[in-house]
């Protein structure tokens, strides 16, 4: 599935003051709907998992696809589900289903089974996730830097987290927002945001996640 990739106009500040970031966690997203019997248990998995390691990132995505269970869900996205439907092509499953858990965008289980969870988190710190590109925050938003033989695209998640979160999810995703492809500039990038936000830095079309940063 190929979406278009509408490029940001990406407003460049000069001298921002620069924050060093550590290592890349592991983005983990979890596909759900409270209209799904199984989806309770993946909370409780995601929260105990983002509660006890600082080396993972969880985002929750809320799809409307079993709103004919019951009442419509209010956190639903019509990005979570074109994200959830491409990640089904690539792994090459029948059907987008919840609960269902995605690790930097290569591998998938039930966010449910918490054996299969770890061992997915665990098999892709293993893996040689070095990358030349960082990220890091600066006063007004963040900059990328480092070199790629092909272009990446930069996206601005928001989420509730903290107060802001009343739900059981493990911060709920409230909107998604292409900045555009990144092709080795390293100015810094200024962004607005109205809740708790993060950047992933991926491969198109919600390929491989290369970097994450959070910016709150």
């Amino acid at each position: 599935m190929t979406r278009f990739l509408a490029l940001f106009a990406l407003c460049f500040v000069p001298g921002f003051a620069v924050q060093a970031e550590g290592p890349t966690p592991v983005l983990v997203e979890l596909f759900a709907s409270q209209n799904c019997s199984a989806c309770p248990k993946a909370h409780r998995t995601m929260r105990e998992v983002s509660a006890d390691r600082d080396d993972v990132f969880v985002l929750t995505w809320s799809v409307d696809y079993w709103d004919y269970l019951g009442d419509p869900d209010p956190m639903a996205l019509d990005e979570a589900k074109s994200r959830q439907a491409t990640y089904a092509e690539n792994f090459g499953i029948r059907a987008p289903y919840t609960p269902q858990s995605v690790y930097d965008g290569v591998k998938e289980c039930p966010g449910s089974r918490k054996k299969a969870v770890l061992r997915n988190i665990t098999e892709r710190l293993d893996e040689d996730r070095v990358n030349s590109i960082s990220m890091a925050r600066a006063v007004s938003g963040f900059t990328v830097s480092g070199q790629s033989d092909e272009a990446l695209e930069l996206t601005l998640i928001e989420y509730l987290d903290g107060d802001d979160n009343t739900t059981t999810m493990v911060n709920p995703v409230t909107s998604a927002k292409s900045l555009g492809l990144w092709t080795g500039q390293s100015e810094p990038v200024q962004v607005n945001c109205t809740r708790s936000c993060a950047v992933l830095l991926h491969k198109p079309d919600y390929g491989e996640i290369i970097n994450v940063l959070k910016l709150n």
